[in-house]
């Protein structure tokens, strides 16, 4: 995993400076995800891959008395991310550490309970061992917690020549829309799935259980 986050160093050394000004194109759903979410005072997430804290510092404005825990595998994104929680002046809602998903535990941060909520937004695309990293995940939360995903889908709606030159723009930067994970939580029957027009990118939102076995 090690080598993995190298790789996220390489490509976001630079690109960490104009990651939030050049995504907000093309990384849809993320605010509606954020809407959705409904946490509850007292209520604590993580965000797997949580890059430039974008969206953590969005949460802790919308979900003020909510517990925030950022994760992600480049050491060079969470310099970015600490800079801007602490301009938003959040350093006391939010914390991050550096990790890997298929390892994920609440023992990162310290913590011995687990987590009321997950969040993956628009990482597993990026994670090479997505199914592990749902299960471990999952293993993180409360027994009424729940799983939340905005992700890229299988983008079979698109018309061409759309699909192929947003999939050679994506592996620029290592991005892998996995058509096997929105099946997943096709087939699975998850508590909510969402898909964005051309299936381009789905939100889901499932319970614990979905994903430990």
């Amino acid at each position: 995993m090690s080598g993995h986050g190298a790789l996220m160093d390489s490509v976001y050394r630079h690109q960490r400076f104009i990651y939030d000004l050049t995504r907000k194109y093309y990384l849809f759903g993320r605010d509606r995800m954020i809407r959705e979410l409904d946490l509850a005072p007292g209520e604590s997430l993580i965000e797997v891959g949580c890059g430039t804290a974008r969206n953590l510092i969005a949460i802790a404005r919308r979900y003020p008395g909510a517990a925030l825990y950022g994760l992600d595998a480049s050491q060079e994104m969470l310099k970015t991310a600490a800079g801007k929680v602490e301009q938003a002046g959040l350093t006391d809602r939010i914390r991050l550490a550096h990790g890997y998903a298929e390892a994920l535990s609440p023992a990162l941060f310290g913590l011995e309970q687990p987590f009321s909520r997950v969040l993956f937004s628009y990482s597993l695309s990026m994670i090479p061992d997505w199914k592990q990293s749902l299960k471990s995940a999952s293993s993180c939360l409360a027994r009424d917690g729940r799983l939340h995903v905005v992700d890229f889908g299988d983008l079979d709606g698109l018309t061409w020549p759309a699909k192929p030159l947003l999939l050679a723009w994506l592996r620029l930067f290592h991005v892998s829309p996995r058509a096997d994970l929105l099946r997943e939580f096709e087939t699975k029957g998850c508590g909510t799935l969402s898909l964005l027009p051309g299936r381009y990118a789905f939100l889901a939102a499932a319970s614990r259980e979905i994903f430990l076995n």
